[in-house]
């Protein structure tokens, strides 16, 4: 990814920067979306990092390449936000997701460590019944000593029932990075050539 800057945050479908391709990314705060896509975009803070879950509040865009948009979504299951935010937050993003004609992925990300949460199980059910293509990201692989890291990642496929599309993430040791990135990578082109 040669080129990555940040466009701007949106709270509406009608405030989308364009129609070129997006990849929207979904998890809960804390899940290392900013750092994540730190190392996919290779720069060291074009999202801003917190050590405050539940910081961002509207739809990020970041341009890729001149080609397509990284999209980071609101964090889910942040506990200290109040109802009407996360009704607003839900709300937001299911109009994005029913309505957005170029969806190429949602990158569903989950914590390595703790394992699909109930919320993560909820959205990754509602991405599928939506015939979303979905990638899902474990991040934080480091957090876990390597011996245990086979049967951890062994658990989590058999709890989503072997997604089509899994990779496991370190954003220290850049494990799966360069995979995430190819994928994404041909999944434009192939949108390029349709």
């Amino acid at each position: 990814m040669k080129e990555a800057v940040y466009i701007k945050g949106i709270t509406n479908i009608d405030q989308i920067p364009s129609d070129e391709p997006i990849f929207i990314l979904l998890g809960r705060s804390n899940v290392g979306k900013s750092s994540f896509i730190n190392s996919l975009t290779n720069r060291k803070a074009l999202a801003r990092t917190s050590g405050t879950p539940g910081k961002t509040i509207v739809m990020n865009h970041y341009l890729i390449n001149n080609k397509f948009y990284l999209v980071d979504a609101p964090g889910y299951g942040y506990a200290r936000r109040s109802k009407t935010d996360k009704d607003k937050f839900i709300i937001m993003i299911e109009n994005i997701l029913l309505n957005h004609p170029n969806i190429l992925s949602v990158l569903l990300l989950i914590d390595f460590k703790v394992g699909p949460t109930k919320d993560d199980l909820d959205t990754y059910e509602f991405l599928k019944s939506l015939n979303l293509n979905i990638i899902v990201v474990a991040t934080k692989k480091d957090k876990i000593g390597r011996t245990s890291q086979y049967k951890r990642e062994k658990e989590i496929l058999s709890i989503l029932k072997n997604p089509t599309n899994f990779y496991s993430v370190s954003n220290e040791t850049k494990d799966n990075i360069d995979n995430i990135r190819t994928k994404i990578l041909s999944e434009v082109d192939l949108y390029e050539k349709s």
